[in-house]
């Protein structure tokens, strides 16, 4: 079995993709990775007139993996729109302040926001942290520290000037 042969599948994994993702964009991240495992384990493959079904079948187990590690994780949603919600199910006298939370960790930097979560929400130590965003444990240690000085001084109500001095 060679590379040809495997692209020639390609057109018809990705229709069987598209229909089981319901989009694209999943169904070519999906054939990519069917592909990739294909080639990875080529050695497998005994009767290669057997190639077409071999790859449906890594596809279909590949969106069934998927399907559960989703489950398992739980929904997406965007911090955005949490906003509203979040306010809600704080108590009354607390709501404006977690709409000032949501408005001013919005305006970090996607750097910023990744290690504030990583290590503040989800617990992460920095080694990990900085494993998860690919990063020296310093440069963690130091968007952590920039990123909790900004976050005061946008709470606390600070000009744009304050907070440029900080990045």
């Amino acid at each position: 079995m060679d590379e040809r042969a495997i692209a020639a599948q390609v057109p018809r994994l990705r229709r069987y993709a598209a229909a089981l993702a319901g989009n694209l964009s999943d169904a070519d991240d999906l054939v990519q990775d069917c592909i990739e495992k294909a080639l990875a384990n080529r050695h497998t493959l005994r009767d290669v007139t057997r190639l077409g079904g071999w790859l449906l079948s890594i596809l279909h187990n590949l969106h069934v993996s998927g399907l559960r590690w989703r489950r398992r994780r739980g929904p997406e949603v965007p911090v955005e729109n949490l906003a509203n919600d979040l306010a809600l199910s704080a108590a009354p006298a607390d709501r404006a302040e977690v709409r000032d939370f949501v408005r001013a960790f919005n305006q970090l930097s996607e750097e910023h926001r990744a290690v504030l979560l990583l290590t503040g929400l989800e617990g992460l130590s920095y080694r990990e942290a900085a494993e998860v965003l690919g990063v020296p444990v310093g440069t963690v240690m130091s968007r952590l520290a920039r990123a909790r000085e900004r976050l005061r001084v946008l709470l606390d109500g600070g000009t744009e000037q304050a907070v440029r001095r900080i990045k």
